[in-house]
């Protein structure tokens, strides 16, 4: 066990293009929340937690995120909403319900609820 206490996340995503990238972002996310660099967007998605964007080309689709939902078929539908496409809803019966998608670069997101 570390002698310290966690106190936040980041998930981190590669794309080749950061203003197309933006842009797909923004219609699930709205505005980043910051732009702390010239190659990195963020957004605050839940307390002491955060989505990051990052220009590295090398990198892009090679990255993935999890992301806790506390209802995925709101999520889901969100996405569907916004002409996002989440891909089909799993169940682990008891355990959870996830849903995952690809964005432009192709990096895998997933929405997961814990059931």
């Amino acid at each position: 066990m570390p002698a310290f206490t966690w106190n936040a996340v980041s998930a981190v995503l590669a794309v080749h293009d950061l203003e197309a990238a933006e842009e797909w972002y923004a219609r699930w996310l709205g505005p980043p929340t910051v732009r702390p660099t010239p190659t990195v967007l963020e957004w605050v998605i839940a307390p002491s937690a955060w989505l990051q964007v990052v220009a590295s080309p090398a990198a892009a689709g090679h990255t993935s995120a999890v992301l806790g939902v506390g209802d995925l078929r709101a999520g889901v539908t969100t996405l569907t909403g916004l002409g996002l496409e989440p891909g089909e809803v799993e169940d682990i019966p008891g355990i959870i319900r996830l849903s995952a998608l690809r964005d432009p670069d192709g990096n895998t997101i997933s929405l997961v609820e814990e059931l």
